[in-house]
């Protein structure tokens, strides 16, 4: 039995309610606690925490409709859905956006999709492949 804390990423957000409201609906993991500052979601051998961006901060940058993405970054988490087209759905009531099904493509045994979260940060979702 391992000591080592679970792996996880931080996403940090201008609008925390909205933020862990779209990650708790496209993924469904379990919440394990939720505060004014932060929601920490468990997955299956991963901790997602979604973490306020201090006012002082968040005030001096807008998110516009549909989001700015933020692609130029050197991280895009991959996380795993039951269904990307479950997820497709539920992202875009969400403000969100997953890429449409002619952009999927499989590899090592899972169907894979990027996509996007309310506030441009790019994600990449992978569903199992049943064979």
């Amino acid at each position: 039995m391992s000591h080592l804390p679970t792996p996880g990423a931080v996403i940090y957000a201008k609008n925390l309610s909205k933020l862990s409201g779209f990650y708790e609906q496209v993924l469904r993991p379990t919440a394990t606690h939720a505060n004014d500052d932060y929601t920490i979601f468990e997955l299956p051998h991963f901790q997602l925490v979604i973490h306020a961006i201090p006012p002082q901060i968040a005030n001096t940058f807008e998110i516009l409709v549909p989001p700015q993405l933020r692609s130029d970054t050197a991280i895009k988490l991959m996380l795993s859905v039951a269904s990307i087209s479950k997820a497709r759905d539920v992202a875009a009531k969400l403000g969100g956006r997953i890429d449409a099904e002619n952009y999927e493509w499989e590899f090592q045994h899972y169907r894979i999709c990027d996509g996007y979260d309310p506030e441009g940060n790019v994600i990449q979702l992978r569903e199992h492949l049943s064979r």
